[in-house]
C-alpha cells in the first residue's frame, strides 16, 4: 500500500493536471467502490446514481491529502474522497498528449483505456480521468459538503500529520507513554502520526537507533527526540525524492520515486549495515517483514 510520500506526490501530480477542469460525465462500472468504505461492501444503486449525478458539471477546485486519502474539493463545496488501497490507480489522458498515470501500474492500462480494470471514469473538459483497480479494495465516496465528511468522523482514528505544527516532541512523548505495543506496530497503526507504513517505519527506527520490537512506552527521552526528528526528516526527504516506488507504485507522470536509493535497511536483510558493517536481520512485526541492525538498534 502506498505511504504518505507516494500519495502526496500523486496529489501534486493530479492537481497540476486537472485542477480547474469541469466534470462533463461520470461513469461507474463497479458500484461497490462508490457505495461504502468497509472491508465488506455491497453495491448500492441509489448511492451509485447519486454519485454520478453529484459530480456532473462540477469544477475541480483543489486536491488535498489526509494521511493516505485524497480529498477532491469542488467549487460548489462538494467532496470526493478517494483511497487507492492496495491496487488502485489513476490514469489521466489529455487530448493529443501522452497518457499519465499515478498509483499502482496496471500493464493493460498502458495499451488500452478503458479496460477490464476500469471502475470509474470522469470525463473532463480537457481529458479523461480513469480510476482503475485490479482487486477493488479502494473506494471513491461522495460528500455534499466538507462538513458532512467531518460529521461522519471518517478520520477519527488517525493521528496528526507529521508536518502538523501540533506534532511536537512533547506530543509524541505523551502519546507513546500510553502505548504498550511494539514501536513499529504503534507507528503503523496511524493513531499517533499518519503516513508511516512498512517502509518508512523500518527507516525511521534505524535512523533513531531504536529496535522495532521495543515497547513504545519504554523509549527514553533522547530516543523519542531522535524518533521525532527521523519521522519528519525522512518523510520530507522521501516526498522530495518522489517516494520509494519499491514494487508497483508510480507517480502521476508515470515515473517512479527515487527514495529507494536512500533506503538504509528496508529490503536489505542479509546485507551489511551502513553504520557498523554487521549483517542486517529480518523478523516479522505486525505481520510485516521488518529489517533492522541488531548492533545499532537497541
Amino acid at each position: 500500500m502506498p505511504e504518505l510520500p507516494e500519495v502526496e506526490n500523486l496529489r501534486r501530480g493530479l492537481n497540476s493536471r486537472i485542477k480547474g477542469q469541469i466534470v462533463k460525465k461520470v461513469s461507474v462500472f463497479a458500484p461497490k467502490l462508490v457505495s461504502g468504505k468497509g472491508n465488506v461492501r455491497h453495491a448500492s444503486g441509489a448511492k451509485t446514481r447519486l454519485f454520478i449525478r453529484a459530480f456532473k458539471g462540477e469544477k475541480i477546485q483543489d486536491i488535498e491529502r489526509r494521511a493516505k486519502n485524497l480529498i477532491f474539493h469542488f467549487q460548489s463545496g462538494k467532496i470526493l474522497l478517494v483511497h487507492l488501497k492496495m491496487s488502485g490507480q489513476f490514469v489521466y489522458q489529455e487530448r493529443h498528449k501522452n497518457v499519465v498515470e499515478g498509483g499502482h501500474p496496471i500493464q493493460l492500462s498502458e495499451i488500452k483505456l478503458p479496460n477490464k480494470h476500469t471502475r470509474v471514469i470522469f470525463e473532463l473538459n480537457k481529458g479523461v480521468l480513469y480510476y482503475n483497480d485490479t482487486r477493488m479494495f479502494g473506494y471513491l465516496l461522495y460528500y455534499p459538503t466538507i462538513g458532512t465528511l467531518i460529521r461522519e468522523n471518517h478520520f477519527h482514528k488517525l493521528g496528526l500529520e507529521p508536518f502538523d505544527p501540533h506534532f511536537t516532541l512533547k506530543y509524541l512523548a505523551e502519546e507513546l507513554k500510553k502505548k504498550t505495543g511494539k514501536i513499529k506496530t504503534v507507528l503503523m497503526g496511524q493513531g499517533i502520526v499518519t503516513g508511516l507504513g512498512n517502509i518508512y517505519c523500518d527507516e525511521v527506527c534505524f535512523a533513531a537507533n531504536i529496535r522495532p520490537t521495543r515497547r513504545a512506552n519504554s523509549l527514553k527521552p533522547n530516543e523519542i527526540k531522535k524518533l521525532h526528528l527521523a519521522i519528519q526528516h525522512i518523510l520530507k526527504r522521501a516526498i522530495e525524492m518522489g517516494g520509494s516506488s519499491i514494487a508497483t507504485y508510480r507517480l502521476a507522470d508515470g515515473s517512479r520515486g527515487n527514495y529507494a536509493r536512500e533506503h538504509r535497511v528496508y529490503g536489505k536483510d542479509g546485507k551489511p549495515c551502513v553504520i557498523c558493517g554487521e549483517d542486517l536481520k529480518k523478523i516479522i512485526v505486525n505481520n510485516r517483514s521488518t529489517v533492522y541492525c541488531a548492533s545499532c538498534q537497541v
